[in-house]
């Protein structure tokens, strides 16, 4: 229950000034998507209540206190909000504290309307580009000399857990695709080599993403509308992930963007003694590395580079109508 009056405080109370977000969550801070579903309701809230700022961030994890976020995170609410350090109450249990004005989230993104989460993702890919200071115009205009949108593919991998097993087997098939057709480019990128400025730039200009299940995944967040994913999982999600599978999925839907279906690697270095026990099961197989079908892996690749191309002409042959009519 707030105070009345600042002077009805006890005299060992902290106050706090100004404005405070406080998260309370089962999600930690540190993992991409993890920090960032907890953060996107707090953004939202900023954008119904005239872009309030934040003076400062709590967290709370399973109810304990959080005092760090990770970097990815940070410069995320960074770009929105500015510097907006997170509380780590330095006078430990000297007293008490109380803030001035706090707005609490106990949920995450989950619990969003699916409009307020595609406001949320624009204002959130357009201020990270501003702060990185990248500027998107003139994407989804290039076209080659044929008149052909041309459509860049960024193959975003990952090292150790749900990392392919034959990589240039993968990368060769990508390759193969985009030498078939003019204005196809491929890019290969090793997540863990990035900092924050490199996959908002990166991210800016590509239109189809493919890459393992993972945090890196989360990336997407700076992709245009339209743009596609395709996503990568080891033997065993399908059948015993659940909900766990879905996350990037739901997360392209959000932000406007397509989910073109994904592909459960057959390899296994082991197979799970007892198939009963299906917690266990996926424990063996969660972390495990990637295999691929070439035969399948080829034209799931076929499949999505024409449907982005489609995508892609139908957007310049529209801006194209546009630009008439105006003149």
């Amino acid at each position: 229950m707030p105070w009345p009056w600042l002077e009805g405080l006890p005299s060992s109370t902290t106050l706090l000034k100004g404005l405070t977000f406080v998260s309370d969550t089962f999600y930690d801070y540190k993992n991409l998507w993890r920090g960032l579903t907890a953060m996107f309701p707090f953004v939202g809230w900023s954008m119904k209540n005239g872009c309030s700022e934040s003076s400062r961030l709590v967290l709370f994890y399973w109810g304990e206190l959080r005092v760090q976020m990770g970097l990815w995170i940070r410069n995320v609410m960074q770009a929105s909000f500015g510097q907006v350090p997170v509380e780590v109450f330095e006078k430990g249990d000297d007293g008490p504290y109380c803030f001035e004005k706090a707005v609490v989230m106990r949920h995450n993104v989950g619990e969003m309307g699916k409009q307020r989460k595609l406001q949320v993702s624009d204002l959130l890919r357009c201020k990270a580009r501003e702060f990185c200071g990248i500027n998107p115009a003139g994407r989804g205009k290039e076209v080659n000399v044929r008149g052909q949108p041309s459509i860049r593919l960024t193959l975003l991998m990952r090292r150790g857990s749900r990392s392919f097993k034959d990589p240039t087997a993968g990368i060769n098939v990508f390759s193969r695709r985009c030498a078939m057709v003019d204005g196809y480019m491929l890019e290969v990128v090793q997540s863990e080599d990035l900092n924050f400025y490199d996959p908002v730039k990166l991210m800016t200009n590509t239109d189809i993403l493919p890459s393992p299940h993972g945090a890196q995944l989360t990336n997407m967040l700076f992709m245009d509308r339209n743009s596609s994913i395709m996503e990568f999982f080891p033997k065993g999600w399908l059948k015993l992930a659940r909900v766990g599978q879905n996350v990037y999925h739901w997360m392209a839907d959000q932000s406007s963007m397509k989910h073109r279906c994904a592909q459960w690697g057959p390899h296994t270095e082991k197979e799970c003694p007892d198939p009963t026990k299906q917690l266990e099961c996926f424990l063996l197989y969660k972390d495990g590395q990637l295999g691929h079908n070439e035969t399948y892996f080829a034209e799931w690749a076929r499949t999505v580079l024409k449907q982005a191309s489609k995508n892609k002409l139908s957007k310049v042959l529209r801006d194209i109508q546009m630009l008439a009519c105006a003149n």
